[in-house]
Parts: C-alpha cells; structure tokens; sequence
C-alpha cells in the first residue's frame, strides 16, 4: 500500500498534542484573503482579528501587497489593530526531499510603495497565474475540468492564484470531498494534475524582502529541528525569524522551534496561516496562541531596519 501523502502545509486540523493558549492570542503574523488563496476579503479578515482579540496582525498574502495596500488606503484597519504589512513567497528549492521542494518565506514591514519590490512580485504573480492555466489544461485532459466553477468567481488579473482556489472548485463539481482530499489525489505534488512550480528562490526572496525594508521568516518548516544546516544557510543570506508558533504545530514540536530559533538569534514569529478552508476566523483563533512579546520583538526588529 502506497504511503499517504503529506498534507498540505496550511493544514487546519487539531494536532494530536496541541498548545493549550491561555486566552485569546493578541497576535497572528500570518493569514491570508481573497487577494492570494484565502476565503475573506482583506477588510473583512482583519475585522474578524480584530474581534477576536488579536492587536497586532500582519496580512501575509502569497506574492502581493495588494490586500495590505487596499486596507490602509481604504482606511478599513480596525481601531486598535496594528496592521504590519506581510508577504509570503513560496521559493523554489532543488531538494527533492523538501516539502514540495519549496521553502515559505515570510517578509515583515516592506515599504509598500517599493516599486522593485512590487516588480518582483509581479512576476511571482505572473508565474503562478501560469501555473494555474497550465494546471486547468492537466484538469483538462483528465476529465477533471471546472472551468464553470472558477468562472463564478472574480479572478482579478493581479490575483495571487493558487491552488486553493482549483481545489475549491474540483470540491464544487463534485471531484473531491474536500480541498484536503483534492490536494492528497489531484492537484500535490506527485498526484495527476501537479504542475511543477517556478519563480525566486529563499536567498533570493530574503534579499528582496530586505531591500524593501522588511524582515523575513521562514514559515512553517518544522524540519528545522532536524536541519538546522539548512536553517544555517538562509540565516547566512540574511534570514531573521522562524515561525515557533504555528496552528498546527503540536506542544512538542513548538517547543522544539522556540529552542532552535532562541540557540540561532532568530526572531520568533507565528500565525494561523488562515484561509478558511475549515471553519471560521473565530474557530481558527480559538486554537491559536502567540505571545505578546513575539509582537513587540518583530516591531522592534522594523524599527532598527527603518
């Protein structure tokens, strides 16, 4: 019998041995919107942060500023919610024993208006758009097509397209019972319609997220306990945090990451990495905790860039 696939990172189910929070986290470094792979539009996620006690947010779409942007000059961030600009770039690794031989790099606090910036992020965008065409052909092909699905949605040319959005629709034309089950058998890696991803590499995305003045992280890669060569890697190209506290990282494993990221100076960052896939925002920030002081740290860490 073939070994189960991994899950995708995001995954929103409850660890065997979860963090217990003591109340309501203050702060969530890491969601997304509709801008990107999400299910809520940008006002309407920080709305529902804010309602649920979180005071310091950061918007982290993938490959776009867009959302962040739209927010402040809307003037839609919550009274009391400090919005840090974020990102989040999936970078391209030639590991083949890598998750999806990608690394997620976080950046904190760019300059919105950062026009080099937003040019690499562009052609991220444009890159994942093609992938997202190339991988409806596969869809195609395989008698698997929702193309009347995604035409019932608002696919904004500067979308941040991902497969989220293709596993919806396979789960509304009755192809998958869920975006989970759609990712284990269709669109994950190795599984029938993956298509393979292309655009920046880690060392090149934390160059970029630092030339704009920001601060970068390395998202959800629990392995780092294991390869801390790795991890050493990218902190010697400039890397600053790891993301310690994470939704559907067990006690364990966090406490593991909080000790890595302490022995290697690392800034210790976390979020829920909502996209709404398995419940509310509410749900999602039930289970969440990051302590106030991973808040004031990352702060502290912009202000000395600035």
């Amino acid at each position: 019998m073939a070994a189960p696939r991994p899950k995708r990172r995001h995954d929103e189910s409850e660890p065997a041995d979860p963090v217990v929070p003591p109340g309501p986290s203050p702060v969530d470094l890491h969601a997304h919107s509709t801008r990107s792979d999400g299910v809520l539009e940008p006002a309407v996620l920080l709305g529902a942060a804010a309602a649920a006690g979180v005071n310091v947010f950061s918007l982290t779409d993938h490959d776009t500023l867009g959302g962040c942007r739209d927010v402040v000059a809307s003037g839609a961030v919550p009274e009391g919610l400090q919005l840090i600009p974020g990102v989040e770039i999936n970078a391209v690794v030639d590991r083949q024993d890598l998750w999806e031989s990608e690394l997620h790099i976080l950046g904190f606090g760019m300059d919105l208006e950062d026009d080099a910036f937003e040019s690499i992020l562009s052609t991220q965008r444009a890159r994942r758009r093609e992938r997202f065409e190339r991988t409806m052909v596969r869809l195609r092909e395989l008698g698997l097509a929702v193309d009347e699905q995604l035409s019932k949605l608002d696919l904004r040319s500067d979308d941040a397209l991902g497969r989220p959005t293709l596993a919806r629709a396979l789960v509304a034309a009755g192809h998958a019972t869920s975006v989970d089950d759609a990712f284990q058998r269709i669109v994950g890696r190795g599984c029938p319609a993956y298509v393979p991803r292309s655009g920046l590499g880690p060392v090149g995305a934390i160059e970029a997220i630092r030339a704009a003045g920001g601060v970068s992280s390395l998202a959800h890669f629990r392995e780092g306990v294991s390869r801390r060569d790795l991890v050493q890697e990218l902190v010697d190209a400039g890397l600053a945090g790891l993301e310690v506290y994470y939704r559907s990282f067990d006690r364990p494993t966090t406490e593991a990451m909080a000790q890595l990221a302490a022995s290697m100076g690392l800034l210790a960052t976390g979020g829920s990495d909502y996209h709404g896939d398995s419940g509310t925002y509410a749900e999602s920030h039930a289970r969440l905790w990051i302590p106030p002081e991973a808040g004031d740290a990352l702060e502290k860490a912009l202000a000395a860039e600035a």
